[in-house]
């Protein structure tokens, strides 16, 4: 849910921008909540009015525009959880304007943990970690939705979306973001870290050989036999769903003593 209020007529004037005027406190009810309990409302309304944005403004997207990598956070309509990790040269996270950003989605494993949550619920969040130059982060938060390359490209065609780090290869899908939230994620605890040069073949960009990716590194295939394959729960015979179903309509019909049923169910027809 966005923070702000949009309505033009409700704008302020700043004396160096117009601002939107906040209708809600940024962050969840949760939050909120242990805030009251730990005593830290007072410092978390001041983070919030300093430093949670609902765009991106300049100095955020020339941070996003140069950022090799990020992680991802999304969840399926039950809140389980799933984080992963993107990686691209830089400018693979494109800044399509100040409130949307796109990224490419390649095959991978298959799985497609993060598309298939983003399906079902569409809130997201991406961590940027610059460990190299500037030791800070770029949280942002936002609603995604998944999208075919080729509507991607025709939308956005001076995008530079060609950049790919494989000759000739293409995105599978695109994932838009929009953004609602926008802030930093402070310099304290993140390692300083300095880029060794490319040794060989050692890193193998959009490969399919499954050692360059890593392999069986933890083992868990060993034990794949024991585990058996994935066998889903049976599925119920549609008929019986049906017999139950005409038993209840049944059931409704000698009730309605052969009224006509006018509530949602039937739409005001007869069950007769």
């Amino acid at each position: 849910m966005s923070t702000f209020q949009q309505d033009p007529s409700t704008f302020e004037q700043t004396g160096r921008r117009t601002a939107p005027l906040r209708t809600t406190r940024p962050g969840s009810d949760g939050e909120h909540l242990v805030q009251w309990r730990l005593g830290t409302t007072e410092r978390a309304d001041r983070f919030y009015a300093e430093q949670v944005l609902d765009r991106l403004n300049p100095r955020m997207r020339e941070f996003t525009a140069r950022q090799e990598m990020f992680f991802l956070a999304t969840a399926d309509r039950h809140g389980a959880c799933d984080s992963t990790f993107r990686a691209g040269p830089p400018g693979f996270l494109h800044v399509l304007d100040d409130t949307t950003l796109a990224y490419p989605e390649y095959r991978g494993n298959g799985v497609h943990a993060s598309l298939g949550n983003i399906e079902e619920n569409p809130h997201v969040g991406v961590l940027m970690v610059d460990f190299l130059r500037d030791r800070i982060g770029l949280h942002v938060n936002g609603r995604a939705r998944v999208v075919a390359d080729d509507e991607m490209r025709r939308a956005h065609p001076d995008a530079g979306l060609t950049v790919d780090p494989v000759p000739g290869r293409r995105a599978l899908v695109w994932v838009e973001i929009a953004v609602d939230e926008a802030y930093i994620h402070c310099a304290k605890h993140i390692p300083h870290l300095q880029k060794v040069p490319a040794r060989g073949s050692g890193r193998s960009w959009g490969t399919d050989d499954a050692k360059r990716k890593g392999g069986d590194f933890f083992g868990a295939a060993v034990d794949a036999p024991e585990r058996g394959p994935f066998v889903p729960p049976p599925r119920a015979d549609p008929a019986t769903w049906r017999a139950a179903a005409e038993t209840v309509l049944a059931k409704a019909d000698s009730a309605a003593g052969g009224r006509e049923f006018s509530g949602w169910f039937s739409r005001g027809t007869s069950l007769r």
